[in-house]
This record gives structure tokens, sequence and C-alpha cells, in this order.
């Protein structure tokens, strides 16, 4: 299978990398799998008996902003200070290699693949950017970049005063991220990059595509059903899915259960 991975992405006109939150453990972010996964990374929710999905509610800015902001205040220093692994720059050198068009569809909100080098015109972030902040009522439409500094004390995962705020109604802001439950997530950025993603799939359709899935679960399955619309849709187009535990995907799509760096190691090491 590794071997034609290789050839495969030998032959790519077109690259479409898709990613879920597999991507971001080899840089050493924390994997959420599960809540016994959450409250690895998180010991003081374990304490607290809440969940992820507990946490990614966006009614805590309105009720607890010193909870919401505890979480996504200290999950953007994270973002911030967390180096790209070296799988992003061997997929950016396939890609140069080929002088191939490509574009990312990732369900992270963490902005790995802009910090990467990756441009922020050819990357669909399906769930928002938690570097994109809105009004939590919203108030108005508005979405700006996230320049704030929020101090976490990291004993009990509470924000510290001062909270970001809203520059027109003064509200405390959120982050431009779907969370669950969500009913005021602002979604005009992601909309505007799914009409520049639509635009490339039809004009790259009758191209040969590599699409390269890397750590997208089951449990969303919106990277994967992405990658399998794709794959299934497009007769030039083959999915290399990796995953260390959810691999499987149909013949003649590509198979290959193991970490994302390690694959695209094993991948690169044949060409």
């Amino acid at each position: 299978m590794q071997e034609y991975a290789a050839s495969i992405i030998m032959d790519a006109e077109v690259f479409v990398i898709t990613a879920g939150a597999g991507m971001g453990v080899d840089s050493g972010l924390p994997d959420f799998r599960g809540d016994h996964g959450f409250w690895k990374a998180y010991p003081a929710y374990a304490r607290l008996g809440l969940s992820f999905i507990d946490c990614a509610n966006p009614q805590h800015f309105a009720d607890n902003p010193s909870l919401g902001w505890g979480f996504y205040g200290h999950r953007t220093n994270l973002y911030r200070n967390t180096i790209p692994h070296e799988g992003f720059a061997i997929i950016k050198k396939w890609i140069e290699r080929n002088s191939a068009e490509y574009f990312v569809v990732t369900s992270n909100v963490d902005g790995q693949f802009q910090k990467a080098g990756f441009a922020d015109e050819r990357i669909l972030e399906v769930h928002g950017s938690i570097h994109w902040l809105q009004c939590q009522m919203p108030c108005s439409s508005s979405i700006w970049m996230n320049d704030e500094v929020v101090r976490v004390d990291e004993a009990s995962m509470r924000a510290l005063h001062p909270f970001p705020r809203c520059p027109d109604c003064g509200e405390v802001s959120r982050p431009n991220i779907l969370m669950f439950g969500d009913w005021s997530w602002l979604p005009d950025r992601t909309r505007i990059q799914e009409h520049a993603f639509d635009r490339f799939l039809e004009s790259n359709a009758e191209r040969r595509i590599a699409v390269i899935e890397m750590g997208a679960g089951c449990a969303i399955p919106t990277i994967r059903a992405t990658s399998e619309r794709i794959g299934w849709d497009l007769e030039k187009a083959t999915v290399i899915r990796i995953n260390p535990r959810e691999p499987g995907i149909k013949s003649p799509h590509i198979s290959m259960p193991c970490g994302a760096l390690e694959g695209l190691r094993k991948i690169d090491a044949l060409l």
C-alpha cells in the first residue's frame, strides 16, 4: 500500500489535504478522543467532572466567561506556541516538486496549516478558527482577528480578568468556532472558504487528484465524508487515508494504519 500511495503522490497534479484532530498529535497537541483522552490532557476538568462537550459550550461566554475563556484561552495560547511537525513540510515539498495545485480542508481550529506556510486562501476550516473572534450575542456579523492575550490559571482552568470583549457592544466575545449546541456561531468566514473550495474542485475535476487524509475519525465524520465524496465522485481522484485507529476505506483507495507523521515519512522515503 505504501508503494501504491507513493505512486499516486508522484503522479498527482492536484493535492487535497484533509485533516482531523490526529494531524496535530505529532506536534504535541492533545488528543481529545473520548472523555479519558480529554481528561488526560486537562486533569482540572476531570476533577470538575466536565467533558469536552461540557467545555465547548457557547453559553459559558454569557453565563460564566471565566470558564469559557479558561478553556479557549488556554487552547489559544497552546496553539500559538505549537510548532507544526515535519509532516506539514513533507506535504509542501510534494506539492512544490509536482508544481501542483492544492487545497486544505480541516476540522481543526488551531491554525497550524497557516503557521506551516500553507496559503490562507487555500484552506477551508469547517469548524472555524480560534484565531478569529465574534460577539457572543452576536450583536452584528463582524468577525475579527484574535490578538487578545488571555491569562489562565491552569490549576482551576479559569481565565483571569479582563476577558476579550466585542468592540461594538462591549459584551464578552468568543472564538469564531462552531461549538456544541451552537446557534450563535457566525459562519460567514467559513462559507467564503467553502465557496473557494467548491470552485477549486470544479476547475480541477478532470485532473489527477491525491487526497491525503490524516487523523480524521468517525465520531465527527465531516472530514472523512469530504475525502470519500471526492474519491468516489471524481474519476481520477485517489484517497490515501492515514489513521492509526480507523483507517478503513474501500479499494481502490488506500488505507495506512498509522499516525500522520509516520505515514507521511513512510511515503516520502519511497519517493
